[in-house]
């Protein structure tokens, strides 16, 4: 019995980026994606490993060498405009919050159980890590193309902010690809 269960819901990529190393979280608008094991090659995040941040500071020393299970950072479009329109904005920019992939389809994205997997059709599959919490980066991005628009971010992204995630198996995605999710076939926690 497999212990990853396929769900009715898919996912259009509607918006792929790249975030260069070195620099800000701007992303750059792509039309493809080519994923490795170690992520998208060259960009912020790429690596098999990476510096412990403040996100587990509870269980490392900050810059302490960990597995990296955050290569990929994955939105919502429909969170992404309820964001928006939040802060007060007819749309936002991808670029601005660091996207590799925003997807349409898919309800309550952010709240996507870890470990659930979302494949594309040539078997390329990203592994779900966790919510990806706001900061005050895009914010900064928003603010510089947007004046007054950019402090209104981080609390207006409460919940909505997507996730981190990691490639399971490489492949290649395109705007417009559909990424079928797959849930852990397993019951809530409940202590």
């Amino acid at each position: 019995m497999p212990v990853l269960r396929e769900t009715e819901f898919t996912g259009e990529v509607v918006w792929l980026g790249h975030v260069p190393a070195g620099g800000s979280i701007r992303a750059k608008a792509i039309d493809a994606l080519k994923l490795e094991f170690s992520g998208d090659k060259g960009e912020r995040h790429e690596g098999l490993n990476r510096a412990s941040c403040v996100r587990v500071k509870n269980l490392y020393p900050q810059g302490t060498e960990i597995r990296n299970v955050r290569q990929l950072s994955v939105l919502s479009a429909e969170e992404m405009d309820a964001t928006a329109k939040e802060i007060g904005l007819d749309r936002l920019d991808p670029s601005f919050l660091g996207v590799s992939i925003l997807l349409r389809g898919i309800p309550d994205f952010t709240h996507l159980p870890p470990s659930s997997r979302l494949q594309g059709r040539d078997g390329v599959t990203i592994t779900v890590d966790m919510e990806n919490r706001p900061c005050v980066n895009p914010g900064r991005e928003i603010e510089a193309d947007q004046p007054g628009y950019g402090a209104s971010f981080k609390p207006a992204a409460q919940g909505r902010r997507g996730v981190t995630a990691w490639v399971e198996r490489p492949g290649q995605l395109r705007l417009g690809d559909q990424m079928s999710l797959f849930v852990p076939d397993q019951r809530a926690w409940a202590p």
